[in-house]
């Protein structure tokens, strides 16, 4: 038997031809038969033993050459269990092996495929009433179409992985995007807190400032009156002294000085009297202090009815820090493919949509040459080449080269106006079905679509293509006036 080394028992019980190579003496390389063993450990067939000593006229180790005293080595009874049930289970391998393209019934190779049952059978099957009508086809053929099937079904798993990676790599791609996202409105609503820290600091500052100053005017006049009565006290106690004095001179020396005291006893000053007015007006400084401030702050603040969804902007659109204007780029901006996003229409929709009431909105459009606005539904498609008209959930209105401006119905209706209009007010009534569009210079009628809404609306914009360089405007939300009205309880 051959030396094995520290080759692992599991390769031999799971490896047949190393197992058998394992199992084949070494003399003249076929498998054990009768097996003996010599003093040197090494086993071999007693036969092929015998043989090689008689050739060899020594006995010898064929392996290790040495010498051995036994004529008639002991059978090697444990090898031999290993080679009758290594044999055992080779015979039975082969005998599964010749049998597993044959019918197990017949005995006949299996040459033709049902494919009602799909199996494979035999040749007889084709008279059998078990398969009479059934469809037979020869197993090349079978095993042909199968594979082709599979491969089709393999195709589209690949696909689908595909399908999948492209998707992961969007998902990574949007993460990326939300973390950016994040970092850019942070620092924007830092900027716009810190203008509103900056404001009430000032207005802060110019409270306090005016608090000192009343301080200031106030207490200088205190001091001023309190100069002027401690002067008066002063001169008060001057004749009292001078009086008391002269009440304690002897008779003929207070006779002398009578008329002169007497004088000087007469007090022609008028009582002094409380001031009013001086104290600090606090109520001026404290009452409605923080509706006083935010009133003031209505100066620095605008109100847009619209503002722009960013993550539906086509990634050719550039919209503005406070979202309320949008215009062309020329390059497209690396964003991620969202399904809110137009991939194609330069377009960008309001942030918010309406389900019922009026609402309205005016779009400054300038002297742009090309523009649409307008409002759509919920639903509409996002990709791809999109037609405007109501049937596609578009209700807007645009403007053309050459001054043609047009609604979009099916087909487009050709509008007519008077002179063009600077800004373009959107008038929604959801409850009536109508989306009204005017002139809001002298609040002329340009058109009104008039429709039946089942879904919300959100507001539309624009700056369409900018194909000879002369689109480059933006379209701007104008903001509308704000103003405070203090309500009384009663």
């Amino acid at each position: 038997m051959r030396e094995t080394g520290s080759e692992p028992v599991c390769k031999m019980a799971t490896n047949p031809s190393f197992l058998e190579e394992e199992l084949c003496c070494s003399v003249y390389c076929d498998i054990f038969k009768d097996p003996v063993l010599l003093k040197c450990s090494h086993s071999f067939c007693r036969v092929c033993l015998q043989k090689y000593w008689e050739e060899k006229s020594s006995r010898e180790c064929p392996i290790c050459r040495r010498k051995s005293s036994m004529k008639d080595p002991p059978a090697n009874l444990a090898l031999k269990n290993v080679v009758e049930l290594y044999l055992k289970k080779k015979t039975e391998s082969e005998a599964v092996e010749m049998t597993k393209d044959r019918c197990s019934l017949h005995g006949e190779k299996l040459l033709l495929f049902c494919e009602e049952d799909q199996e494979a059978l035999c040749l007889v099957y084709q008279t059998s009433k078990k398969h009479r009508h059934h469809q037979l086809c020869p197993v090349e053929e079978a095993v042909f179409d199968l594979k082709e099937k599979l491969k089709t079904a393999l195709n589209h798993i690949k696909e689908k992985l595909e399908r999948f990676a492209e998707v992961k790599e969007a998902y990574e791609e949007t993460a990326e995007h939300i973390s950016t996202q994040a970092q850019h409105t942070e620092t924007q609503i830092k900027a716009e807190f810190e203008k509103l820290h900056q404001f009430l600091r000032d207005e802060e500052e110019a409270r306090l400032a005016a608090l000192r100053e009343e301080e200031e005017q106030k207490g200088k006049t205190m001091s001023e009156k309190l100069k002027i009565i401690q002067e008066q006290i002063s001169s008060l106690s001057n004749r009292i002294s001078a009086v008391e004095q002269e009440l304690n001179e002897e008779d003929i020396a207070f006779l002398k000085n009578y008329n002169q005291t007497s004088v000087r006893a007469q007090c022609t000053l008028q009582d002094p009297e409380l001031l009013s007015g001086v104290l600090i007006d606090v109520a001026k400084h404290l009452g409605n202090l923080r509706f006083r401030v935010w009133e003031r702050m209505l100066v620095m603040v605008q109100y847009t009815p619209v503002t722009l969804d960013s993550n539906t902007a086509h990634p050719c659109l550039s919209l503005s820090h406070d979202l309320t204007s949008v215009r062309l780029t020329d390059t497209e901006q690396q964003l991620p493919d969202n399904p809110e996003r137009f991939d194609y229409c330069v377009g960008v929709l309001g942030s918010e949509g309406f389900t019922s009431g009026k609402n309205s909105w005016e779009v400054e459009v300038g002297n742009k040459p090309e523009w649409d606005v307008g409002v759509v539904k919920e639903s509409i498609c996002r990709e791809g080449d999109i037609t405007y008209n109501p049937g596609t959930g578009f209700w807007v209105i645009a403007l053309r080269k050459w001054g043609i401006y047009k609604a979009g119905t099916s087909p487009p209706t050709l509008l007519t106006l008077q002179r063009k209009p600077q800004r373009v007010r959107v008038q929604l009534d959801y409850d009536r079905g109508e989306v009204s569009f005017y002139d809001p210079s002298d609040m002329s009628h340009i058109y009104t679509f008039k429709d039946t809404f089942t879904e919300s609306l959100f507001p539309y914009f624009s700056p369409y293509v900018n194909t000879d360089g002369s689109n480059l405007g933006a379209l701007q939300i104008c903001p509308v006036k704000v103003s405070v009205k203090v309500m009384s309880s009663h």
